[in-house]
């Protein structure tokens, strides 16, 4: 890594650094209590009367064990979006603090790695934290079931970058509702999170299969149960790489067209 380029990561670490510093007791509830109150409510609440009539239909697992990667992923997935709307625009079209990233010898595409690295950052230490929860709270099948944090990290990149690419190119931040109305909610609910996809209809099956949130959960639950099968698993990992570089590339090019023209 060239001189310039850590350079630049240093300049980047401490802006993002000082603001999440001064920012992180907004983010409490959002990130770590709704979780919490998630996995409560259907993994223990609604899960005991689930367990009661039998666990046959989830593989002889709880529910509390069937639902709680899911949720890891999911909560990801929310994360992730919550730092790529807002944030993103607020960078080029209120507080503008873009426009003074650029104005150091940081390029627009320094700018957008630093945006990207900073909600890793984010996704990792809040499902580090929910993870550490559900371990307690007994939801994890297996030991292998801690290797979906990175799927938790992964499965968030590959959100926020195509939506990063969407914020570059709103005018006003109406198309955010679209993008939880239309986006995020579904994929929440129809990802196999809660139950399996195989329960929809065929034409929404198909729908969920496309969404990186369901390679995520069935990836992250494969490996808390211990059935992981590696054709399947490196297919999910593709996926969802395949979604992160291809949205950082259009989020690049996004933020460029946005602050240099």
């Amino acid at each position: 890594m060239s001189v310039v380029a850590l350079e630049n990561g240093r300049r980047q670490f401490d802006y993002w650094a000082t603001v999440y510093k001064r920012t992180w007791k907004g983010s409490l509830v959002s990130s770590f209590l709704l979780p919490l109150l998630y996995l409560a409510a259907m993994g223990i609440g609604l899960g005991s009367f689930v367990d009661a009539n039998g666990t046959g239909a989830l593989g002889g697992v709880s529910y509390l064990q069937y639902i709680a990667p899911g949720l890891l992923a999911a909560t990801a997935l929310q994360i992730a979006v919550g730092e790529s709307t807002y944030p993103v625009m607020g960078g080029i079209k209120w507080q503008k603090f873009y426009f003074s990233m650029i104005a150091t010898p940081l390029r627009p595409a320094d700018v957008m790695y630093g945006q990207l690295a900073f909600i890793a950052f984010r996704v990792f230490t809040t499902c580090a934290v929910f993870l550490v929860v559900i371990a307690a709270f007994g939801g994890l099948a297996s030991p292998w079931g801690l290797l979906g944090l990175p799927v938790a990290l992964l499965v968030g990149m590959a959100t926020s970058a195509p939506v990063c690419a969407v914020a570059t190119r709103l005018d006003n931040d109406s198309g955010f509702a679209m993008i939880y109305r239309f986006g995020v909610v579904p994929a929440f609910l129809f990802s196999g999170a809660f139950f399996p996809v195989s329960q929809l209809p065929n034409w929404i099956e198909w729908l969920a299969y496309l969404s990186p949130l369901w390679h995520a959960v069935e990836l992250s639950r494969d490996l808390s149960l211990n059935t992981v099968e590696l054709l399947p698993a490196l297919g999910n990992l593709a996926y969802l790489a395949a979604w992160f570089a291809v949205g950082t590339w259009f989020a690049v090019r996004g933020l460029t067209r946005r602050l240099i023209s």
